[in-house]
């Protein structure tokens, strides 16, 4: 049996780390309310769906050992959150003034699943984190779309506690300079973590 006691909350702080997309759901929400950053941060769970199913299908582990295959995701990667990073310095006064009427909630929600999608420490954590906590007398497979229907949930509820964060800021922040300072300082955090991502040997 899964022990889940272990898995629950060691899973729950790798959701609540303040990685590229729980900062933009924070950023979002300061700016267009709870609801929409909410939603907007939905675009992430397909996206690790996705990568969830790869690592089910054991090609997580193929992806793992191999340098060229993981190099080349993780500069494409790294190149996105850069790039997000970028629009988001240029572009910190306007996003400041957008209400939630004028943001597409398709747009908010595509955004997110390119940065989970093309993030490799997903696909790390999948691989790496979710067998430590396999039963080996079950088999993988029921196991690995447990835990990962779990980490789901938890992603969500992560999505809800950084937009909650943000939708608190936003009510108590009327100042638009403190809005445009925070859309610089996400952005530089993207940039960070794209920079970072670049350099991280595999």
């Amino acid at each position: 049996m899964i022990a889940w006691a272990l898995f629950i909350p060691a899973c729950f702080a790798l959701n609540c780390a303040p990685g590229p997309n729980n900062m933009m759901a924070f950023s979002n929400a300061a700016r267009l309310g709870f609801g929409t950053a909410c939603l907007g941060g939905l675009g992430r769970v397909p996206a690790f769906a996705a990568l969830i199913g790869v690592t089910v299908l054991g090609l997580g582990a193929v992806l793992a050992a191999s340098a060229e295959a993981f190099l080349v995701i993780k500069i494409a990667g790294a190149i996105y959150l850069i790039y997000t990073g970028i629009q988001m310095l240029l572009k910190a006064k306007a996003f400041a003034e957008m209400q939630s009427g004028d943001v597409a909630l398709k747009a908010l929600m595509r955004r997110d699943f390119t940065m989970a999608i093309a993030n490799p420490k997903a696909i790390a954590i999948f691989t790496a984190f979710f067998p430590q906590f396999l039963d080996p007398s079950m088999p993988a497979w029921s196991q690995l779309l447990q835990m990962g229907g779990v980490f789901l949930v938890l992603e969500v509820l992560a999505v809800a506690l950084y937009a909650l964060a943000g939708a608190v800021l936003g009510r108590f922040i009327k100042s638009a300079r403190v809005f445009i300072n925070l859309n610089r300082l996400v952005g530089g955090a993207l940039i960070a973590a794209g920079g970072s991502m670049a350099l991280t040997r595999h």
